[in-house]
């Protein structure tokens, strides 16, 4: 239990910023499965459209702090390099 105000009030703000990183981190991750799945079906166009929304929450949530730069950076690049794999097949 935190004894002083200020510790109190500190608990109670990163509880709350904890939560809004926890719903930022579940879309990400749900926008880059989602690319992924369309990127194994063989659905080019959707694919290509997928990966962008997903880059684009990637770097949301890097610049927000949620993940760290490198992480979204490593993510990035391997569903770049999947999708261009599907696509030369």
């Amino acid at each position: 239990m935190p004894k002083t105000k200020t510790a109190e009030k500190s608990a109670r703000s990163s509880e709350r910023k904890a939560e809004r990183n926890k719903a930022v981190k579940s879309g990400t991750k749900s926008k880059v499965t989602h690319a992924e799945k369309l990127i194994a079906s063989k659905k080019g166009v959707e694919a290509g459209k997928a990966v962008t929304e997903a880059i684009s929450a990637l770097d949301r949530a890097a610049n927000r702090n949620v993940i760290h730069a490198n992480t979204a950076a490593r993510k990035k690049s391997r569903l770049m390099k999947k999708l261009n794999a599907s696509n030369k097949k």
